[in-house]
């Protein structure tokens, strides 16, 4: 049996516009990503375990402290959070 190939397009259609993952991320990645003065008042070391809330196309939409708070921010916003290991 054949593994069908999805574009980026195609996947994220599979879950539809409502489906999230939570993914553990280091904030080294974040900082590494985020202009300084949007970091002012976080006190967030490189080596520390974040949650980031991604669209199925991989777009990231949040970036929580805890996994708990970030599909609970998923679920207020009314999407569907599925968990990547």
């Amino acid at each position: 049996m054949m593994t069908p190939v999805l574009s980026t397009e195609a996947f994220a259609a599979l879950g539809a516009p409502d489906l999230v993952y939570v993914r553990p991320i280091k904030a080294a990645e974040i900082l590494a990503d985020t202009p300084v003065e949007d970091m002012q008042g976080f006190q967030i070391r490189p080596d520390q375990t974040l949650y980031a809330v991604h669209r199925a196309d991989g777009a990231r939409l949040a970036v929580m402290t805890d996994r708990q708070t970030a599909v609970a921010t998923a679920l207020a916003n009314e999407l569907e959070p599925v968990s990547v290991h």
